[in-house]
């Protein structure tokens, strides 16, 4: 069940223009985000009183997310009037993957006439393609805007990987805000890492992207012996139900115990996850029981090629979720879906 208003009033025009003033007012006015990017969080669902939609803003496009057919009903409104508080001309309609499950219903994507197939975005002076035909939920995950700043802090005259890659975002942001020495970047999708070279290209950036699965990827540079100063984890969304969190969280320790052997004694790790479901104590459970594994040899290799080192030493330095303009609502905890924890491997 999804509540848009406690009591009996319908919702009439008054309601959707508050709600929405309030929503904008929060990422112009308090967050003064219009300073730092043009690719921001608008609408963060029930976050922002408005469950079924999520809205983003990317340069003088609104790229909202639909989850219900309630809202989808209502969508081409809602985005015409958010539009006229942010001075934007377009707009795109997504309906969520599980819609049709869910939902009952599977409507296509709706543009509005003449909106562009791609924008260019900025993010602390980095530019990013965001391209409307090809990427996953709104186009770019605004959500680790500020994650992907603190990361390049890191990096300076290091190497990193950042794995699970998408477009992207932390790779570029490691060579042009972190000034990194060597990044390179991984994902299994042809699409993303096309549009992530051409946002290196447009940053005038040397980045190595590799095509794999992140697990053989793993595999192979354990092998031979190589390691990074700074490793980025952040895969896609592994639960998506009760019924896949068993396998997910699993999928999760497998991943940070690979990824842990690729960081360099001394250097930094940040695991994501945005698997709601994977709470904070499980998640971190996943990466101490990680650690403590990570010197063990990979199933199917022979003990000599992988040397058993014993358990990693790991400090904590910090955990972290969405930037600001993804805001937790108190009446609905799910709102509150990445997790980021950064780390130090001994």
């Amino acid at each position: 069940m999804r509540i848009l208003r406690f009591g009996e009033q319908l919702p009439e025009e008054a309601f959707w223009d508050r709600l929405l003033a309030a929503a904008v007012g929060l990422r112009r006015e308090l967050l003064g985000l219009d300073d730092q990017t043009n690719a921001y969080r608008l609408v963060h669902a029930e976050a922002d009183g408005l469950s079924g939609m999520v809205i983003d803003r990317f340069d003088d496009v609104l790229s909202a997310e639909v989850f219900s057919l309630a809202i989808w009903q209502r969508a081409e409104a809602i985005l015409q009037r958010c539009a006229a508080l942010v001075e934007a001309r377009h707009t795109v309609i997504q309906p969520a993957p599980q819609i049709l499950a869910q939902e009952g219903f599977d409507p296509a994507p709706k543009l509005s006439g003449g909106a562009p197939r791609e924008v260019v975005i900025r993010e602390f002076g980095t530019r990013f393609k965001v391209r409307f035909d090809e990427g996953h939920k709104t186009g770019f995950f605004c959500d680790q805007r500020d994650n992907r700043r603190m990361l390049a802090g890191f990096c300076r005259g290091r190497s990193v990987l950042d794995l699970c890659c998408y477009t992207g975002g932390f790779a570029v942001q490691a060579k042009k805000l972190g000034e990194a020495a060597e990044v390179v970047g991984v994902d299994l999708d042809e699409a993303p890492l096309k549009l992530a070279r051409e946002n290196a290209d447009l940053n005038q950036v040397r980045i190595r992207f590799v095509q794999s699965d992140v697990f053989p990827f793993m595999r192979d540079m354990l092998r031979h012996g190589r390691q990074f100063d700074v490793v980025v984890l952040d895969p896609p969304k592994l639960i998506r139900s009760r019924a896949e969190l068993e396998e997910g969280t699993r999928k999760h320790f497998d991943m940070n115990r690979l990824a842990m052997q690729l960081v360099r004694p001394g250097g930094i790790l940040l695991s994501c996850t945005c698997a709601g479901l994977l709470d904070w104590e499980s998640f971190l459970k996943v990466l101490h029981s990680a650690a403590r594994q990570a010197g063990d040899p990979l199933p199917g290799y022979e003990q000599e090629d992988f040397p058993r080192r014993g358990p990693r030493p790991m400090q904590i330095l910090a955990k972290t979720g969405a930037a600001m303009d993804h805001p937790l609502g108190a009446a609905a905890p799910e709102t509150e879906y990445l997790r980021a924890v950064w780390m130090r491997l001994g």
